[in-house]
């Protein structure tokens, strides 16, 4: 993190570790320093650390280098969100913070509650977000003086998603990213706060022009299989993502979904639309069922799904598989058709991450209405099935290595939202049921077989 900052003119550096624990960020830094790696002649660091019980090992590192460096440092104690968020509002009874020329951050992972005081401190200072680490990125990037660089290790879930647009758009409108190095592993450089995604440390310009972005991967902090490239913005940032989805690409190569001119419709172009399951279980528990009995219609869980088939009722599952249908169910249930369904969470190293499966009208022996549960998401027409083949073409369109790939390059959690598969690109109507009709024309399917199929598509 330290080696990500870049080179500025001589002079003095004040720097900022906010959520500094016992100082190892701000080491790293004036190590670099001392080993000539910056031409600072003074460096001013401000630590913010809120738990008392590590200040004497934070200010003893600090004190280190006092020593042999030209070193001022304050240890700052309090909550950093609600100090950041005085000093930039211009409270009368707050001591003002400095600008910054540098950040470097780990900062700490929680949510934060729409009606907390975080959230409103952060609202009077133009920030709205709902974790504190990009509370604390946000903050962080206000507190730089213009051409100041903030580095910081984060979880990567504010690259996509409609909770973090608000903050992508904060930071994008305010600097430049310059270089992003991505995690591979979903469990390791966080496991001990047992944060399930990948984790990036992203470094930004205040007031930068934005230019081309150094990407660079590696599995772990072990950093043994370091791959590096270099990427135009617009292959970072599509210019038409009315979302501002930030991707992180992890080859020069643009993959089968970029080169592929048939990919380029939105659901609406096709006529389909995506929803969550509208079955939130513990809401309508009195009206579940272990196994189907009269009154009852099927229930689908994400357990009754192995890739294409689906297994039910399921004996052994820990969750219901039928739901009673009456006057207060009516509304959640769809008619029974076909539908394309894609799980919302794969497990914590799966090797995919978008598993899609086809139901089928004759699944369910005769049963007139279904139920999806709210981890599935679900393909449909106006909450009716689709075409058995546009349900087919849909899934194996999904399915392809191309498109897990492609995903992964803007989403690193473990969760396939309805939203973003509403703003994937997707083949024409047409070409998605030639796909179907090639499918169930196919007595068994192998992955090389569907990745084939993609790449011989025209429109």
């Amino acid at each position: 993190m330290a080696g990500l900052f870049r080179q500025t003119t001589p002079g003095s550096c004040r720097l900022l570790d906010a959520g500094a624990g016992i100082g190892s960020l701000t080491a790293a830094f004036l190590e670099r320093w001392a080993s000539g790696g910056f031409n600072f002649l003074r460096v001013e660091a401000d630590a913010f650390e809120i738990d008392e019980c590590l200040y004497p090992y934070l200010t003893q590192t600090l004190e280190e280098y006092k020593q042999h460096l030209n070193v001022v440092s304050t240890v700052r104690g309090g909550d950093f969100v609600e100090i950041a968020a005085r000093s930039l509002h211009g409270n009368l009874f707050a001591k003002a913070l400095p600008k910054y020329t540098h950040a470097i951050l780990n900062p700490p992972y929680k949510k934060i509650r729409s009606n907390s005081t975080h959230r409103a401190a952060l609202r009077r200072v133009g920030i709205e977000t709902v974790n504190l680490y990009s509370a604390f990125v946000a903050l962080s990037l206000s507190l730089l003086d213009d051409c100041g660089q903030l580095v910081a290790i984060i979880p990567r879930s504010f690259c996509n998603g409609p909770y973090y647009r608000p903050f992508r758009e904060f930071v994008l409108e305010r600097a430049a990213i310059r270089h992003m190095h991505l995690f591979d592993s979903r469990n390791r450089t966080f496991k001990e706060d047992s944060v399930l995604q990948e984790n990036i440390i992203i470094m930004i310009e205040r007031g930068g022009r934005q230019g081309e972005v150094t990407v660079s991967t590696s599995t772990d902090d072990g950093f043994a299989d370091l791959v590096t490239h270099t990427h135009p913005f617009d292959r970072i940032v599509f210019p038409d993502n009315p979302e501002r989805f930030i991707h992180v690409p992890i080859s020069t190569e643009m993959n089968t979904i970029e080169l592929l001119e048939v990919v380029r419709y939105s659901l609406a172009d096709i006529g389909i639309m995506v929803s969550t399951g509208p079955v939130v279980d513990f809401r309508l528990k009195d009206h579940l069922r272990d196994m189907p009995e009269p009154g009852t219609v099927p229930l689908l869980y994400p357990g009754h799904f192995s890739r294409e088939r689906i297994v039910w009722p399921k004996t052994g599952m820990k969750k219901p598989n039928v739901i009673h249908r009456n006057a207060e169910t009516e509304r959640w249930l769809y008619p029974t058709g076909y539908y394309c369904v894609v799980r919302r969470f794969s497990s914590k190293e799966e090797n995919r991450r978008i598993v899609a499966s086809v139901v089928q009208t004759g699944d369910f022996a005769g049963a007139e209405m279904l139920g999806f549960e709210n981890h599935l998401n679900v393909f449909h027409v106006g909450k009716r099935g689709l075409p058995e083949a546009l349900a087919h073409g849909l899934a194996v369109f999904l399915n392809t290595t191309a498109v897990d790939e492609n995903f992964r390059r803007f989403n690193g959690h473990t969760q396939v939202n309805a939203t973003d598969l509403k703003l994937m690109r997707y083949p024409s109507r047409e070409a998605l049921i030639t796909l179907g009709e090639w499918a169930m024309s196919c007595c068994e399917r192998t992955q090389a077989m569907i990745d084939k199929k993609l790449e011989g598509l025209t429109a």
